[in-house]
């Protein structure tokens, strides 16, 4: 169930388990993932910047009427590094938040891999809609391709926007995953899903971290995901399991 159509400011639950989030704008306006990919797995194939641009193109090549929303899903709800003139609560159809897309950079490594939600096919989706002032529209485009398109994982599409009510109010652009892509765990083991969660860290934080902040973000902005709900509790008790046993 969805509270409001505003969202909330996006503070959410500090301390221990949410450490200072390390992916900034500033980080961004200077492309410096790519060092920190290169760090944690080394010689993983990017998107050179050309081939970035040409992607953002191609999409806003068939850009439909009215203003573009950004509709974000994970860690965009809370740290979302772009400017916007709006945020609303939405949702879309046709596609679920899934731990679907294994990494081994940035919140994991080679020796630890993790995963990392994405949108794929069936059922809906809630998140936050980011609206761009038309003139910001460009800058913040490439910004966002530079964090969401590095390995070119995703599939930048067009969605529609539905308010609480089920009212259409707009079409933004979501990450969907490529499911022909090597980095497509598709349905993976619950079990797996939770060691990889609960170990893999790099370069931008752990996985560990993502998951609890994206769940904490959701329920702070009246959104209920059971399935995020029911990992993070699993991951919080393997991590509490690790601290009972770990020696003194």
């Amino acid at each position: 169930m969805i509270a409001n159509d505003i969202l909330p400011d996006e503070r959410v639950r500090t301390g221990a388990r949410h450490p200072v989030p390390r992916l900034t704008r500033h980080l961004l306006e200077q492309a410096s993932i790519e060092a920190l990919v290169a760090i944690d797995s080394p010689g993983m194939p990017l998107l050179t910047e050309a081939e970035r641009a040409a992607s953002l193109r191609e999409l806003l090549g068939i850009r439909p009427p009215g203003d573009v929303w950004v509709f974000g899903y994970g860690s965009l709800i809370w740290n979302a590094a772009i400017h916007s003139v709006e945020r609303r609560i939405a949702r879309i159809d046709g596609w679920h938040r899934s731990f679907c897309l294994s990494i081994t950079a940035l919140r994991a490594t080679v020796d630890r891999p993790g995963l990392m939600l994405a949108l794929d096919r069936g059922g809906a989706c809630c998140g936050a809609a980011y609206r761009l002032a038309e003139s910001d529209v460009d800058s913040e485009l490439r910004l966002l391709w530079r964090r969401e398109m590095a390995c070119g994982a995703y599939v930048p599409r067009w969605v529609q926007l539905n308010d609480c009510n089920g009212n259409a109010f707009g079409w933004a652009i979501a990450f969907t995953i490529d499911r022909d892509h090597p980095h497509y765990a598709g349905d993976v083991d619950e079990a797996v899903t939770v060691r990889r969660l609960a170990t893999a860290s790099g370069g931008l934080g752990s996985c560990a971290d993502y998951l609890f902040r994206t769940c904490d973000s959701l329920q702070a902005n009246g959104i209920r995901d059971p399935a995020l709900e029911r990992l993070a509790t699993l991951v919080g008790a393997e991590h509490e399991d690790e601290r009972c046993f770990a020696p003194d």
